[in-house]
This record gives C-alpha cells, structure tokens and sequence, in this order.
C-alpha cells in the first residue's frame, strides 16, 4: 500500500483517500441522493460529503420511532440544520406490523423493509432517483438482516461499497470538523430485546429511560440489555472505575429496581456491538 507523508511529517496510506475520492465519485455519479438520517457518525458523515458533492440535490430523512429516544432526533435536526439541508422527518410506522412486534430473528429485516419503503417514496415524491444509507464495512462482520431489505429494496450503501471502516469515517470526520465525529455509537431500542421476547412501547421506553439515567451519571456509551427479571448493563470497560470509583451502585440499583428488574448485573465483557446476537448463534448451535 503506498504511503506518503502529510502536511504534519506524519506517514499515512493513501488507500483511505483513494477510497474517500471513490465515494465522492459514486455519489457525484447520482445526480440527487435521498440519505437515511439517523444523526449518528455513519449517516452524519455520509450526508455531509453528499451535500459538499450533490449540493441542494439532497434530502434527509429520519425516521422518528419508539426505538430512537428523542436526544437521537434532536440531534439529527440540529445537525441536518447546521449543514443547510432539506430535512423530512417522518413516523416509523413498525408497530403496525405484528412480525416486528414478535420479535423473531428478521425482526431488524420486517423493520428496515418498512422504514426503507417510506423513505423511498418520499424520495421519488421530491424527484430523487437513488435511496442512500450510512452501513459501513464494519457491518459485514455481524449478523444484519436489515441490509437484506435495504439490497431488496435497491438501497445503496456508499460507505460499504468503498470499504471504509467505522474509525476510518471518525477520522475523516474529525479532519472535516463534523459535529458529533466522536458520539458514542447507537443502536435502535428494539436491539436490547432478545430474539422471541415481545416488543413494547413501554418496554422501549423503560429500556430508554434507564439509558438516560446512565448516561447521566457520566457513562457516554452504555446499553441496557433486557433479559426479563434480570437486567445486563454493558460499559466500556474503562468506565468501570467510575462505577465503582464513585459509589454510584447503590443508587443505579435503586433506578433500576424500580423500573422491575430484579437482578441488576453488570457485563464483565463490556460493551460490544452485536451481544445479543449471541443468543441466536448458541440457539443454532
């Protein structure tokens, strides 16, 4: 791989920006594009490049849905805001279809498909041909049904496609002065739930209100793992100092118990992306 150095004396490869240029290049390609708009680092990234390539021929969209707390479309808006871009923010509509609600393995698939269909039509409603989404090349590794729907559907993802990874779009963003380059990352509400175990509103919103109050208490990227009576909380593992280094168990447990869990447990693994996924890969064991 070739490399070079920067303006700073510093060695880095040219394949990340052979790749970015490549990604300019596919979205210039497009005339117009409509991005899937969570205001997280991927689709933040994805839609700002857009703009710089595709100017006022781009539209955002975000889906607003129980399984997205309401910081999430606040910052969308705020960031869809500061880059000057039509902003559309629609209903989510998924507790509407009973296969999202079981809450079997395709849960993510039923869920995409419904999400996916209405950004669509709202694209071709404004006149743009091509749907965009913020799937990285991380994403390959773990078990997303959703990016069935979005291939079905003839969603592209541009980020996937020139195999730019999750630290690589940090960079690149930080470098661009992105707002939000280093937000923790998020996965919708529903992912907290095991396979097979109904999803609720209520359930979505218990599991975002505990979410909250971690986060303020100081932990910035935390996930609350329901599991019926007993709750699995995942940290970074070095936020675990400041669990124990700030006697803030006591009252966690208190929140917690009041919410009706009965065990209040810790993961010693810390957070990773993708944990409950592991019950599927034991069940096919």
């Amino acid at each position: 791989m070739e490399k070079t150095l920067n303006s700073n004396g510093n060695i880095e490869t040219m394949d990340i920006r052979t790749r970015f240029d490549s990604l300019k290049n596919e979205l210039k390609a497009m005339g117009s594009a409509a991005v899937a708009f969570s205001g997280g680092v991927d689709s933040t990234f994805l839609l700002k490049v857009a703009v710089e390539v595709l100017g006022d021929n781009v539209l955002a969209v975000t889906l607003k849905s129980p399984s997205f707390p309401k910081r999430e479309i606040d910052a969308a808006v705020s960031i869809a805001n500061r880059f000057k871009v039509k902003h559309l923010i629609i209903e989510s509509g998924e507790f509407e279809n009973p296969d999202f609600i079981k809450n079997d393995s395709l849960r993510c698939y039923y869920c995409k498909k419904e999400e996916f269909g209405k950004i669509i039509t709202e694209a071709h409603n404004n006149g743009v041909d091509f749907v965009i989404d913020g799937q990285n090349y991380d994403d390959i590794s773990d078990y997303r049904p959703g990016e069935k729907a979005a291939r079905e559907l003839g969603v592209i993802s541009p980020l996937k496609n020139n195999s730019l990874t999750k630290d690589e779009i940090r960079r690149l963003s930080k470098e661009m002065d992105i707002p939000g380059w280093d937000r923790p990352s998020f996965a919708c509400l529903a992912s907290r739930i095991p396979y097979g175990t109904k999803i609720s509103k209520s359930l979505l919103e218990k599991i975002g209100n505990l979410e909250e109050f971690l986060i303020s208490k100081g932990f910035a990227q935390v996930r609350v793992r329901h599991h019926g009576e007993i709750v699995r909380i995942e940290l970074k593992k070095e936020d675990f100092s400041i669990l124990f280094g700030k006697s803030l168990m006591p009252g966690i447990i208190d929140e917690f118990k009041k919410a009706g869990y009965l065990y209040v447990t810790l993961d010693l693994e810390g957070y990773r992306t993708g944990s409950m996924n592991k019950l599927l890969e034991n069940k096919n064991k």
